[in-house]
């Protein structure tokens, strides 16, 4: 760390409402002590001091109401098999927009079937599906612009 690093390290502790910051790496330990209501933080990586300091005391209220939905909702979507987006470019459902969409949800696919088409570089790529089975949830809307690898649709293996 430099010395402009713990200046910015310092004037965050202040301004956090955190008691005491301790960092440790291989050849250096700094420990930050204020006159604030006892509050303890240690980590061994710099940045994580700096996010678990705000993130207690600011959102520890809110933090288990918005956990509780979401772990149910990821245990549920474990049981599906997933169609992710094989380039980057935008999303469309069907061929043209007078055309009807290529799958909708709870419609039967099999492996080779085109669900979707990806426009890169002004050339219109069908996705082929490669698993078997219905579609439970289309991820991305219509003319979205989507992400290497991104999650398109859920599909219940039958």
């Amino acid at each position: 760390m430099d010395i402009k690093q713990i200046q910015e390290l310092i004037k965050f502790v202040s301004r956090s409402g955190v008691n005491e910051v301790a960092i440790e790496q291989e050849n250096f330990k700094i420990t930050i002590k204020t006159n604030q209501t006892p509050t303890v933080v240690h980590a061994t990586v710099p940045q994580a001091p700096l996010v678990q300091a705000a993130a207690p005391v600011a959102t520890a209220p809110t933090a288990p109401v918005t956990a509780t939905p979401a772990v149910p909702a990821a245990e549920d979507t474990s049981k599906y098999l997933t169609i992710k987006s094989p380039m980057i470019g935008t999303f469309y459902r069907s061929a043209s927009p007078e055309k009807p969409v290529f799958v909708n949800v709870g419609d039967e696919i099999s492996a080779g079937k085109v669900v979707c088409i990806i426009e890169a570089m002004k050339l219109f790529n069908e996705i082929e599906s490669e698993v078997s089975g219905r579609i439970v949830k289309i991820l991305v809307d219509n003319a979205s612009p989507i992400e290497y690898d991104q999650p398109l649709f859920l599909v219940e293996p039958i």
